[in-house]
Parts: C-alpha cells; structure tokens; sequence
C-alpha cells in the first residue's frame, strides 16, 4: 500500500519539546491536496496519552515516530519522509529524500540532530 492510498497515518511525538511543537503546527496547518487519508498527531509527552500496545513513552519519545494504517512503524528520516509524502508543498521533499543516498544522509543528521536537541530546546526557551 503507498502513502498516497494509505487512510490513516498517526505522527507520534514529544509534546513537551517547543520545537516539536512548532513543528507539529505547521504540519497540522496543512491539509492534504486530495483528501485522502487523515493524519492524527499524538502526543507522547502527555501521560493521559494511551501508548500503542508494544512501545513505551521513553522509547516514542526518542525519536520521531509515524505508524501507517497496516501497523508498519517508521522512525526517524524514514518517518518523516512518510508524512512530508502526505503534506502539500511538502511532497517534493519526500521525493528527494528517496533520491539514491539521500535516505541514509537523512538519518545521519537526524541522529546529529538528537544528540544535539536539548541545547536546541534550551535555547528555544531562552528565547521565549
């Protein structure tokens, strides 16, 4: 099944994170161009949240995570190029990120990006 036919992807991430958040609007502030499927965002940072039987709030908490309607779970670079592939203006990345290469350069910077991700979060809040 594509992405394109798929009904439903749900986006798991963290809620307490302000760059999480910021992105989870701009994300949600876009609807799909042909009206299929539907993208829930479910906060895993809040503990009323019911968690997926077989994951953990730490472990959908570390990284990115989407879960397609067939049960297939993706993380990181792949996660992301899942719901760009859903997004208008946002399909084009997800194209280029299946381009030879461009995959595993995704997934290094992202792992970059998570070591990185609690000075980025300090300094977010520094700057109210």
């Amino acid at each position: 099944m594509s992405d394109e036919t798929c009904p439903v992807l749900s986006v798991y991430y963290d809620g307490a994170c302000p760059l999480c958040q910021k992105e989870m609007a701009v994300y949600r502030g876009l609807l799909p161009l042909d009206g299929v499927g539907a993208v829930d965002y479910v906060d895993v940072s809040d503990a009323a949240t019911p968690l997926p039987e077989g994951s953990t709030r730490g472990q959908l908490m570390a990284r990115f995570h989407v879960r397609r309607a067939n049960g297939e779970w993706l993380s990181g670079a792949a996660a992301f190029l899942a719901l760009w592939a859903r997004l208008p203006g946002w399909r084009y990345l997800a194209w280029m990120g299946h381009l030879p290469g461009a995959p595993w350069l995704m997934e290094r910077a992202y792992r970059w990006f998570l070591r990185h991700r609690p000075k980025v979060q300090r300094w977010l809040a520094r700057q109210g």
